[in-house]
């Protein structure tokens, strides 16, 4: 299983990074070991500045490769929400070196992943999802302002990796990104319904 995670996906979340509005997807990856096990995220100690990022999951349920966009939306049936759990310091770093930023984003327990619904029981353009920070709503985000949408980014992933039954695509955040520190407590919701809690140590 692999992780595909797209950046840059809301303009409004560009523009608070102070990144240009991409033309094309934006595509980073992390390992399988990046998912979280449990309820409970452990700041790491190379980082003073790890960030929550609030995603769309999509879960590839068939395979593929040279993906047309028209009959993307049969290569996933369920979606759920997922945080980027990122290290802001070492990313920008790595950044100001023109280096790959697989360090700052592919952390152990870097990502995480909550339970996943069926996409028929969602209005997919037009979804709600919100996170909260110690009761605090923080990012309230709606699929209709992605750059790119699911079928778009399935498609052009696909040209590039084999998607393969169990890939995991996080597709971008929208603005309110924000620090972390001990003892906060994130709650996502997808719509109505809250999907993750977890506990950072």
């Amino acid at each position: 299983m692999k992780i595909i995670c797209i950046g840059r996906n809301y303009s409004e979340h560009a523009k608070e990074l102070g990144n240009e509005i991409p033309e094309n997807p934006v595509i980073f990856m992390k390992p399988d070991t990046a998912v979280l096990k449990g309820n409970d995220f452990y700041i790491p100690e190379f980082s003073n500045d790890i960030h929550y990022e609030l995603e769309v999951v999509l879960k590839i349920s068939k395979g593929g490769k040279y993906i047309q966009k028209e009959s993307a939306h049969k290569h996933y049936e369920e979606i759920g929400l997922g945080i980027d759990f990122t290290a802001r310091d070492l990313q920008s770093e790595l950044k100001s070196k023109g280096l790959p930023w697989e360090l700052a984003k592919g952390f152990d327990g870097s990502a995480v992943v909550g339970n996943f619904f069926k996409k028929e029981n969602y209005t997919l353009e037009n979804l709600q999802f919100s996170l909260r920070q110690n009761k605090e709503t923080v990012q309230d985000g709606n699929t209709k302002d992605m750059i790119f949408g699911f079928d778009d980014i399935i498609a052009f992933a696909s040209q590039y990796f084999t998607l393969r039954v169990g890939d995991l695509i996080f597709t971008g955040t929208p603005k309110g990104v924000g620090k972390v520190s001990e003892n906060d407590v994130l709650e996502a919701y997808l719509e109505e319904e809250k999907v993750l809690d977890i506990r950072i140590l």
